[in-house]
């Protein structure tokens, strides 16, 4: 849910550069660009370095980059950054959410045999 919600941010941010008072639009992307950033820094707050290890670290180092780049889209008002951010936060929301799918398919026939008396011996 914080990956599609930042993707949601990202693209109101995006969507404000089609506002044609200047003010407005200055403030839709400010606004959504923050919004997008503070679930990145949810994101990078909740990673376990300690048990994540190396995958923690690059995800912790990819979050900053991100973090970066939308700092600059927001100071430099770039359509093009927030589009970067976004390309890379919608693969990571993929990858995870392809991972839930694998987990559940391998925990199916497990939930099944176990409904039919097949699971653990009592």
């Amino acid at each position: 849910m914080l990956f599609d919600g930042a993707l949601r941010f990202m693209a109101a941010a995006e969507l404000g550069f089609d506002e044609e008072n200047f003010a407005r639009q200055n403030e839709q992307v400010h606004n959504n660009i923050q919004r997008a950033q503070a679930i990145i820094t949810e994101l990078q707050a909740t990673l376990n370095m300690e048990k994540g290890g190396e995958f923690s670290e690059n995800l912790y180092r990819l979050y900053d980059f991100m973090q970066d780049h939308l700092n600059q889209a927001n100071r430099e008002k770039s359509k093009e950054k927030i589009k970067t951010v976004a390309a890379f936060m919608q693969d990571i929301r993929d990858a995870w959410a392809q991972m839930l799918l694998q987990s559940a398919a391998d925990q199916a026939p497990l939930a099944g045999s176990s409904a039919l008396g097949l699971g653990a011996k009592c």
